[in-house]
């Protein structure tokens, strides 16, 4: 019996093709980055044949490296760079543009409009989504309006919609199969999360044939086989999900009040609300966590724009570090008696303020300031947002107070980083042995649905911790330093 699972993670930069065995244990991986395209400034995008190519080389390459064929994957997992829209040649499958990527900010002035038009709650009410550029519905609408022809040959059926999962199952299965999963659904702005269906008012909002639209399924599911040419035999895909609720499931985030914080380039927490699809007063958004056997759990999801990002700043821009590991011992023997505030809004400040104008600001700088100070700021600066965050979501959930935060990505590695977080937040903060939960989460997706990794309650027995962070700050230095940020965010955003 094949006792291998294939994940393939699709990222923004990269994509990544990694081995699990049957114990959920790493094999080997493939990794290979691909070219950013910004034709205009706000744009971005990439090139579909990139997308498809580094994923199928990068898979082949982790098989090879595990010392395996395609007759030993017992079925692939798919994680993905959410909201990234492509429309292709159904019968071809030649894409009619380039893959506008979730960062592009060209439909600015159309959900300007959609809001100023009064559609804003009602697309909140029906997809749990603030109306704007970063969701696929408008950039969806811009290349039917754009691309020559595109229009007319979506309303004969002839095109096809889909995010980034979406596209790899159809080229996977060499055509057969045009399906999404419910938490890539519930980022298109298209897609009613209370009803489990695309809403029709909305398709009609933009102008989008019903036709291009994927089928939607559970993230544990049947999303037909490989195309046996591609990898020697033909594979079950049976695990789709977007990128941050993959983490959500490889961390085990199956409990409500059960939240998760992973920390890239920007930062995204989710936090499981159950069966309750939570309208957030604090301009959070409402998600589907996953889906399984027909039945969705939501959660409430904040953003971070600038969390990994700043290290890199600090590397690059300014030039006063040589790797992110230097910002510790710098953070370490930094002068107490400096309060050195850094607000991070390189490119705006995202929840709950989402403010896209807005610009970086440091205060509390004085003649004795320095690179140490800086440094520490800079990694104060992620923990400080993340409770704005924990904030928002206690208000608006109680079931959210006092937990435990779960955290992965680049970032946790930083102890100084996540006893800070912990000292802020005032909540045990859990890091992971596996810290590659986003991949770990398609995995098992897939791999539980064959039969090869345990159900759910196993699975989340079997999460293993490496460390856990525990408050040791006091409640008024946690106050004083916290309001200092609050004051710090105020005046950035007055400027």
């Amino acid at each position: 019996m094949a006792k291998y699972v294939l994940a393939i993670d699709q990222g923004t930069t990269s994509s990544r093709g990694i081995v699990f065995d049957a114990a959920m244990d790493i094999v080997a991986t493939g990794q290979e980055e691909f070219a950013q395209h910004f034709p205009k400034s706000g744009w971005v995008e990439h090139n579909v044949e990139d997308i498809w190519s580094t994923v199928l080389r990068t898979s082949k390459a982790a098989m090879e490296k595990a010392g395996i064929s395609g007759a030993d994957i017992s079925a692939i997992g798919i994680t993905n760079q959410r909201e990234t829209t492509l429309v292709w040649d159904k019968a071809t499958g030649e894409p009619v543009y380039n893959a506008i990527v979730w960062q592009d900010r060209r439909t600015s002035e159309l959900c300007k409009s959609l809001i100023d038009e009064g559609h804003a709650e009602m697309i909140r009410a029906r997809t749990g989504l603030l109306v704007d550029p970063y969701f696929s519905s408008t950039k969806l609408k811009w290349i039917l309006d754009n691309v020559e022809g595109a229009r007319k040959r979506a309303a004969k059926g002839e095109l096809l919609f889909g995010t980034v999962d979406c596209y790899l199952v159809w080229k996977l299965t060499g055509g057969k199969v045009h399906a999404t999963d419910a938490t890539n659904a519930a980022r298109t702005m298209l897609y009613d999360i209370h009803k489990g269906r695309w809403s029709t008012t909305i398709c009609a909002l933009f102008d989008i044939p019903a036709a291009m639209l994927p089928e939607v399924k559970d993230c544990a599911d049947d999303f037909g086989e490989t195309d046996s040419g591609l990898f020697g035999a033909a594979i079950p895909i049976r695990g789709v999900a977007g990128d941050q609720q993959a983490a959500t499931v490889g961390q085990a985030c199956f409990e409500p009040g059960m939240m998760k914080s992973t920390y890239g380039t920007g930062c995204f927490a989710l936090l499981n609300t159950g069966e309750t699809a939570v309208t957030s007063k604090n301009r959070m958004l409402t998600t589907i966590a996953y889906q399984l056997d027909g039945k969705p759990t939501y959660a409430l999801e904040g953003s971070i724009f600038i969390a990994g990002a700043v290290v890199q700043w600090l590397r690059d821009g300014l030039g006063i570090i040589e790797s992110a590991a230097d910002t510790q011992p710098m953070a370490e023997a930094s002068d107490v008696n400096q309060n050195v505030v850094l607000v991070p809004a390189f490119v705006g400040l995202g929840a709950p303020y989402w403010n896209a104008d807005c610009r970086g600001a440091m205060f509390g700088l004085t003649r004795g300031t320095t690179p140490k100070e800086i440094a520490k700021a800079a990694l104060e600066s992620v923990g400080y947002q993340t409770r704005d965050l924990v904030e928002a979501m206690k208000s608006d959930w109680q079931g959210a107070a006092g937990g435990t935060l779960r955290v992965d990505g680049g970032m946790t590695a930083s102890d100084w980083a996540m006893q800070f977080l912990s000292d802020i937040i005032g909540a045990p903060v859990d890091r992971p042995t596996i810290l590659e939960t986003t991949a770990l989460g398609a995995a098992w997706l897939a791999g539980s649905r064959v039969g090869l990794y345990p159900e759910q309650k196993e699975f989340a027995a079997r999460w293993k911790l490496e460390r856990t962070f525990s408050p040791k700050m006091s409640e008024d230095d946690r106050s004083r330093k916290y309001g200092a940020w609050k004051r710090a965010v105020e005046a950035t955003l007055g400027f």
